[in-house]
């Protein structure tokens, strides 16, 4: 088991790392009944989609030699109705200067970013934009 999701009340929940103990509490949104005073279930799938594609391109940066630190990652979620779920995400990936100026290794960076395990796990009818900015 990899963690344990507890309904607290209120359409809130905490969930736990079984192997860490770390905590994350999640809130209904404000458009569907709640208080939007934590990340939604649906939050966290775009910053699921964000720190894995920022994870893997710093694992193929580490054998490429190359360091990622300072690399933002924004994602946005936009929800459609019927029935409810993510209609779109738009994920903008911004690479601070000096990173490396070579066009194979950014090419190599970016398709790793574009096939990381969770772009992999989205569903086909999710309009998935990715932008990458290197400074």
């Amino acid at each position: 088991m990899t963690s344990q999701i507890i309904y607290k009340s209120d359409l809130r929940t905490e969930a736990i790392h079984l192997q860490s103990g770390t905590q994350i509490e999640t809130d209904a949104p404000t458009d569907n009944q709640g208080k939007g005073e934590r990340f939604s279930p649906t939050d966290l799938v775009v910053v699921a989609l964000g720190t894995c594609m920022v994870t893997t391109m710093g694992i193929k940066a580490q054998s490429m030699n190359l360091a990622l630190d300072g690399t933002r990652v924004e994602v946005t979620k936009i929800m459609v109705p019927d029935p409810r779920r993510i209609g779109k995400i738009i994920a903008n990936v911004f690479f601070p200067a000096g990173i490396t100026d070579n066009p194979q290794h950014r090419d190599l960076l970016e398709r790793t970013a574009r096939t990381c395990p969770v772009e992999r796990s989205l569903h086909p009818d999710i309009d998935l934009q990715m932008q990458f900015i290197w400074e």
